[in-house]
């Protein structure tokens, strides 16, 4: 039966497979005894291996040794996690923060936690699979509004009736798209409506803002009743997810917030790493300088080549394809040239959007960027029928 199923995903071109990599995330990665050139990587401020971060957390190890042994309300939590947590609150400009053990348990234990007393809940309809996932769980009824579209969502929120009293969930940068949700809209739907706002901050944290804060500093939103999940898991270079807000929040998600109560805590090293990247975001901010200037430069290129690069705003910059056997052909020409950029296709991305979905971190060099281009552009003028979908892009769904 699942071989058939296996077949049937390998006819349509969305048969995916697991690729190894040999060696430390970075710019240069080893794939199957080559180096190669990685444009996939989360790992935005190229922190995963700074010396900091590494020793902080090979310090932790030799004190606190490699798990935490329980969960965090047994005898798991440790000086780590409430460094790291004290830490996080003054990044955020936040009253408390909350760290779980991964950015998935963090949206499932936030959402349905403050879904308690909500009659509905709205989020964008390409909000992250875990915030998705985490509404679906929740009793009150879920409606999705189209992408970033604030009027949809005030027609839906007026029609739910005078006490609405619901829960609004969205990325702050989406994570296929590499664009921005509107905040500063959502946020007065949300306060018209007597709503919360919940912003999945995972790939804005570290990024975006004039000190790397996140969306929420990028639009000058900081102190406005807005609650932020984040992940330690992209900038910050480890592994991990939290939630910061007001410290009753806080208070009752330990309480109430299951993922949290009954999963074994973080690894210390895990939390000591990511305290000391925050440390380096603040000390550093040239890392973030350089991580935008080499962004343009790679997206002002593409678009130069003639790419769809969508709206992105982020250091995420989709190649719009639209056919998945495009990009999936695409890529592995790419890769043949010594360029890791896995193709995203459905059901990751809306059927007809298959698309490159390349991000550029502090830990690459105006050199690289330019071999990418120029791979690029010798790539579409040997590919007849892959120019031709460039002159032609399919548009991506509503």
């Amino acid at each position: 039966m699942y071989r058939t199923r296996l077949e049937a995903l390998a006819r349509r071109s969305l048969l995916r497979q697991l690729r190894t990599i040999d060696s430390a995330p970075g710019a240069k990665v080893e794939i199957d005894g080559r180096r190669v050139l990685l444009l996939s990587s989360n790992n935005y401020l190229d922190l995963a291996t700074h010396p900091r971060v590494t020793e902080a957390a090979i310090q932790a190890i030799r004190r606190y040794g490699v798990g935490a042994g329980a969960s965090r309300l047994v005898s798991g939590t440790l000086r780590p996690h409430q460094e790291l947590e004290e830490r996080l609150a003054a990044f955020k400009r936040t009253e408390a923060a909350l760290v779980f053990s991964t950015g998935y348990q963090a949206n499932l234990g936030l959402i349905q936690t403050l879904a308690e007393d909500r009659t509905a809940i709205y989020a964008d309809r390409l909000c992250h699979a875990s915030l998705i996932e985490a509404c679906r769980l929740c009793t009150a009824p879920l409606r999705v509004y189209r992408h970033r579209d604030t009027a949809q969502l005030a027609g839906l929120l007026r029609r739910g009736g005078p006490s609405r009293r619901a829960l609004i969930a969205t990325d702050g940068i989406f994570s296929m798209d590499g664009d921005l949700a509107p905040l500063p809209e959502l946020l007065q739907a949300s306060e018209k409506d007597g709503s919360v706002l919940v912003v999945d901050d995972a790939h804005g944290t570290g990024v975006m803002g004039k000190e790397g804060r996140g969306t929420v500093e990028h639009f000058g939103l900081e102190g406005r009743p807005i609650v932020q999940m984040g992940t330690l898991s992209k900038a910050l270079g480890g592994l991990g997810g939290f939630v910061v807000g007001p410290r009753d929040l806080i208070e009752y998600l330990v309480n109430r917030a299951r993922p949290f109560i009954y999963t074994t805590a973080l690894p210390p090293s895990l939390a000591a790493a990511a305290t000391a990247a925050l440390k380096v975001i603040e000390a550093e901010p040239e890392r973030r300088t350089w991580l935008w200037n080499l962004r343009h430069r790679l997206r002002d290129g593409l678009r130069r080549l003639g790419f769809d690069t969508m709206d992105s705003a982020s250091p995420i910059i989709p190649l719009l394809i639209g056919d998945a056997d495009a990009a999936l052909r695409l890529s592995d020409s790419l890769l043949a040239h010594g360029i890791y950029a896995p193709a995203i296709r459905p059901p990751t991305v809306p059927a007809g959007t298959s698309r490159l979905r390349m991000s550029v971190t502090a830990g690459h060099t105006p050199e690289q960027i330019d071999y990418v281009l120029e791979t690029l552009a010798k790539v579409i003028a040997s590919d007849g029928r892959l120019k031709e979908r460039l002159t032609h892009p399919r548009s991506p769904s509503p």
